[in-house]
């Protein structure tokens, strides 16, 4: 059975509200919760595919410690923005 749209996104806002970082917790959950309505489909499909990376480099690529890879770079710039780190 195929994903509802709905459930989609209530997947999505829980894993990046619960990744295992208080940090990233913080700033994925907030940003989930705030911007993945307005989220077209090959957006969600982009932020579905960064939450598979490992904590510590989101959170080195959020607060421009690192670059990011990129094909994640216009993500992570929105996501930092969104956070205040930019």
């Amino acid at each position: 059975m195929q994903e509802t749209h709905e459930n989609r996104l209530k997947r999505m806002v829980m894993r990046a509200g619960h990744r295992g970082m208080k940090e990233m917790d913080i700033i994925l959950g907030n940003f989930a919760r705030s911007e993945l309505a307005a989220m077209a489909t090959v957006e969600l499909d982009a932020l579905d595919a960064l939450m598979e990376e490992n904590d510590q480099d989101l959170y080195r690529w959020v607060t421009g410690q690192a670059q990011p890879p990129a094909a994640f770079a216009g993500l992570i710039e929105r996501i930092a923005v969104h956070a205040g780190a930019r």
